[in-house]
């Protein structure tokens, strides 16, 4: 295949260095709005609304755009439910022509407790679908994803309630705070890296 490109004079897309895609993932649909499964919708929605921009309906998800210091966000939220999330990841990843090491993904996790949040270059699913299919669609866990805790506030065999759950009017009146601190990580990881920002970021919200 590469030698027919050279004799055709086709040469390849070089990746964007300067662009991003941040995936935050959940699920569509009226029913899982405010729910604790829903926190990595909520950041990309944060960063949209800071810089206003509107999330458009596209192929396998809602997409919205900006720049900032010199840096391009691709910003998507999954119409694939969380399940399937790494097929809408993979697509906008080869759209754009991204590197891995250029994509951000923002998750719930349950063995978090709730307002602390860990950013990491790679790692484990921990048990989390999102990523699980992610890791199988895109080739392995070599990409850095951000987790926002949401507590264990449940009982025995109520995780998927809780998960599932909408905020409590307690979780309600700190998740702005949250998810301020969030933005300004996905933010910080474009344009200072990803070891600064782990060290300023990974941390509770004061």
């Amino acid at each position: 295949m590469n030698w027919l490109k050279k004799l055709f004079g086709i040469k390849e897309i070089e990746p964007d260095p300067m662009k991003y895609l941040i995936a935050g993932l959940g699920n569509m649909g009226a029913e899982y709005d405010n729910t604790r499964h829903n926190v990595g919708f909520d950041v990309v929605d944060a960063l949209a609304k800071e810089f206003d921009v509107e999330f458009k309906d596209d192929q396998l998800g809602d997409i919205a755009q900006f720049k900032h210091k010199g840096r391009t966000f691709i910003l998507l939220k999954p119409s694939t439910y969380m399940n399937r999330s790494g097929k809408a990841v993979r697509y906008w990843l080869q759209k754009h022509k991204i590197n891995k090491e250029n994509l951000l993904v923002i998750i719930d996790d349950l063995n978090l407790e709730f307002g602390v949040q860990r950013l990491r270059g790679k790692g484990s699913d921990g048990g989390h679908n999102g990523l699980k299919d992610i890791d199988r669609m895109c080739g392995g866990n070599n990409y850095a994803r951000l987790r926002v805790g949401i507590g264990r506030g449940h009982a025995k065999g109520g995780q998927v309630g809780f998960v599932l759950g909408e905020w409590s009017e307690e979780e309600k009146d700190k998740l702005p705070e949250i998810i301020k601190n969030a933005a300004e990580t996905v933010k910080s990881f474009a344009t200072i890296g990803l070891a600064h920002t782990m060290t300023k970021y990974n941390k509770k919200p004061s």
